[in-house]
């Protein structure tokens, strides 16, 4: 099986950015915990602060899952939300992964436009939310 990871914008500062939030761990972190935990599985990865870049990745992709933290884009993007679906219509299942809990967060950060268009969506679980997103995806 071969999944692409996607993360949106801020989300190369994982380990850095607000390590009270977001935790400690680095995405190189999370990848080599996920490629252990199957190794059976090709992980592609890929990270991007504009928006354009992860429609495109999602448009080009020959990935048979996604996982993907769009960051604050959930909350504003019509346009990742709609390269979202095609995918779907693609027959590519998504889950979509945010770190903190959104629905307990600030008023603006709460709904996430994509969350519709996700065949699963998993929030609030810190870091670990990708290994459960590659997990779930596996046994899906």
């Amino acid at each position: 099986m071969k999944i692409l990871i996607i993360n949106g914008p801020n989300l190369n500062r994982l380990g850095k950015r607000k390590p009270e939030i977001y935790g400690r761990k680095t995405m190189e972190d999370v990848l080599a915990e996920i490629r252990s935990a199957q190794p059976d599985t090709e992980v592609e990865y890929m990270q991007s602060n504009h928006e354009g870049d992860l429609i495109d990745k999602l448009q080009e992709t020959d990935a048979e899952g996604i996982i993907i933290n769009p960051g604050g884009l959930c909350h504003t993007s019509v346009s990742l939300r709609d390269a979202v679906e095609e995918t779907g219509d693609r027959g590519i299942k998504t889950v979509e992964v945010h770190i903190s809990d959104i629905s307990k967060r600030e008023a603006f950060r709460r709904e996430s436009l994509l969350t519709r268009v996700c065949a699963h969506n998993i929030k609030g679980h810190g870091t670990d939310g990708y290994k459960e997103a590659a997990q779930w995806l596996k046994e899906h």
